[in-house]
């Protein structure tokens, strides 16, 4: 049996399937954390700067800061400094680029929360794998693509293990939102103020004031406010456009506690 494998995967192929562009994302992303950062970052471009070139190995060069800063202007969409999949998919040319045919259709939060809804059919803050498939499959005939039964599977089982980071076999809300846009996943905004379930039922409480079980949308608005004033995270226009994607959720107008749990809350509902 050969032993580990020490150059890094297909850099050099015009095209990566899907499986080939998830294996490069494991090579890089070491530590299993959903980012390249830090020293796996700087393997990742020199790599890919090899690759690239076609020579061996390149010596760091006096511009190799300069030159991956550069890099990362162009291609780290949120500046946060680390290069995440969807990032990734950018850089790298995938077949039939299958994560920016999800962007096209699903391009904005509203949508994603839409289909969402739709796929998360036992509203367990959860897509489950065959659930996925449906959601998928729906997107390729949304973005007319031809496809067959084996490249759904192998789609529904790469996408399965790029997003399930904690193995379960299922997709949370905020896993599979890593499929979105950088500037429009709005739950990654979220992500710094989630709340534990102690706190999310105090501030549901309190705007559900007729304790129906769910709110409309200006006490959806009030809400988010509330939290906004708490933690200064944005201005009021993004706060209008976050509003919309929530109720996306809704039945009727009403959005259910449970719903709104998924996503205010660290871990959705058990």
């Amino acid at each position: 049996m050969a032993g580990p494998q020490q150059q890094p995967p297909y850099l050099h192929l015009a095209e990566l399937t899907a499986s080939q562009f998830l294996e490069i994302w494991k090579h890089f992303d070491a530590d299993g954390n959903g980012y390249i950062e830090g020293k796996e970052l700087e393997n990742f471009f020199q790599e890919l700067e090899k690759a690239r070139k076609g020579s061996g190995m390149m010596p760091k060069s006096d511009n190799f800061g300069e030159k991956m800063k550069e890099f990362m202007q162009k291609y780290d969409k949120n500046s946060d400094g680390k290069i995440e999949m969807a990032e990734l998919a950018q850089i790298l040319p995938t077949e039939e680029n299958f994560l920016l045919c999800f962007r096209q259709h699903v391009g904005s939060s509203a949508e994603f929360m839409e289909a969402w809804r739709k796929y998360d059919t036992d509203r367990s803050g959860y897509i489950e794998a065959n659930e996925l498939k449906g959601f998928l499959s729906d997107l390729l005939k949304k973005a007319n693509r031809p496809y067959d039964e084996p490249k759904l599977q192998e789609y529904t089982q790469t996408i399965l293990r790029m997003f399930d980071l904690n193995g379960d076999g299922k997709l949370g809300l905020s896993e599979m939102s890593r499929l979105l846009p950088v500037q429009e996943n709005f739950l990654l905004k979220f992500q710094g103020m989630k709340l534990t379930s102690e706190e999310f039922n105090a501030i549901f409480t309190f705007y559900d004031k007729d304790g129906s079980g769910y709110i409309d949308e200006n006490e959806l608005d009030a809400l988010l406010k509330d939290l906004y004033e708490k933690n200064k995270k944005m201005n009021i226009q993004q706060l209008t456009t976050y509003r919309k994607s929530v109720m996306s959720l809704a039945e009727a107008g009403k959005l259910y506690r449970k719903d709104l749990e998924i996503v205010l809350c660290s871990e959705p509902p058990m």
